[in-house]
């Protein structure tokens, strides 16, 4: 994914107020600090952060156990929901010791994942989904970014600051704030509140979505069409289509992908709404590793017996990337986002989520 510079924070600035500005920085957010979680003054919050010599090598305890549940999240057994929980419980107690780290990683290792991804797909289905998911995404996206201006204004809002929220809704998530934020030159503070908004609202929707495809007795296709339009982040899309099934995997991802593409007329049309002029649009270019990993996998016989090794390293590579995630979703991230801001992303999220399932299931 595209990722926003880390902000320069003013010498005025409070030591809360730089910290939360840091720990948003590149649509990972939440650098944790040692308020979060375990009490600072508390026997089990030394032990897990003082350096202990382990090998010739200084290592603290919450180290050890990022590495330990890294290691977990290599292992078969691991899902991308249990690596996200994983992540989300050690954010919540130790903190992301590798912060900086993960941070760095975490958008490449999504695209070669997703790039990976394409060597299971066959071109002719994914034509056929991208058909199917098109007027769902055309609809989507256009009543998601007018509901949100309106609610937006309502709730007292910044313009940017709901634009932002509402982009990331529509389409991508991150990715399209991280995208369309350069254009709006948004504050860092702007893009700290959308980021944080649609991370804590693609998390929720990891864990929600397959309980009620199941519940609702949705089809493989039904579910992931519904995934790619409802759910915020191609991470979390994945993740919950992954955990419904193949099927729903292969129309989720290609659906989810073609949805990424309207970064580019979005941010186009958002320098003309609100005229900015001279900034640069950044293109979502692991979209054509894909596309190009379908096509190999579609029209050459030599890559074919290579595609369920690389896919089975791919969905790997997917689960540690959600680990990631879940572990920069610290509580100063909760605490940084607010309510209003809140608010409009759940409204937008449910609407979305709401209107397109009623919209697959009366199609059929």
């Amino acid at each position: 994914m595209p990722q926003p510079v880390l902000p320069v924070v003013p010498p005025a600035a409070s030591p809360a107020k730089e910290s939360r500005k840091q720990g948003f920085a590149a649509g990972n957010p939440g650098q944790p600090s040692s308020a979060d979680g375990l009490a600072a003054n508390t026997d089990v919050f030394r032990f897990f952060h003082a350096p202990h010599v382990v090998a010739g090598q200084e290592v603290t305890g919450r180290q050890v156990v990022f590495v330990l549940f890294l290691i977990y999240c290599l292992t078969p057994w691991a899902s991308p929901p249990v690596a996200l929980a994983l992540g989300l419980g050690l954010a919540q107690t130790l903190g992301n010791p590798f912060a900086t780290h993960t941070r760095a990683l975490t958008a490449k290792l999504l695209q070669y994942s997703v790039v990976g991804l394409g060597f299971g797909m066959n071109a002719h289905a994914a034509t056929a989904a991208g058909r199917e998911g098109l007027l769902f995404t055309v609809a989507s996206i256009a009543g998601t970014l007018g509901l949100g201006y309106l609610v937006g204004r309502w709730l007292g809002l910044g313009r940017r600051v709901a634009h932002l929220i509402s982009c990331g809704t529509a389409i991508c998530g991150g990715s399209a704030i991280a995208a369309v934020g350069p254009v709006l030159r948004a504050k860092d503070e702007e893009m700290s509140v959308a980021l944080g908004t649609v991370f804590v609202l693609n998390a929720v929707a990891l864990f929600a979505f397959p309980p009620i495809g199941h519940a609702l007795a949705l089809t493989q296709n039904q579910f992931g069409l519904w995934c790619a339009i409802a759910i915020h982040d191609t991470s979390s899309v994945v993740g919950a289509a992954a955990a419904f099934g193949d099927d729903a995997l292969q129309v989720a991802t290609t659906v989810k992908l073609a949805r990424a593409l309207w970064i580019i007329p979005v941010s186009l049309g958002t320098a003309v709404l609100f005229k900015q002029q001279g900034v640069k649009v950044k293109v979502p270019y692991f979209i054509v590793g894909f596309v190009a990993a379908m096509l190999l996998n579609t029209y050459v016989p030599a890559v074919q017996p290579l595609g369920p090794v690389l896919v089975a390293i791919a969905k790997i590579g997917l689960t540690v990337t959600l680990f990631f995630i879940g572990a920069g979703l610290s509580g100063q991230v909760l605490r940084a986002v607010g309510a209003r801001p809140f608010v409009l992303g759940l409204a937008l999220w449910l609407m979305i989520s709401t209107a397109s399932l009623l919209a697959i299931l009366h199609v059929g």
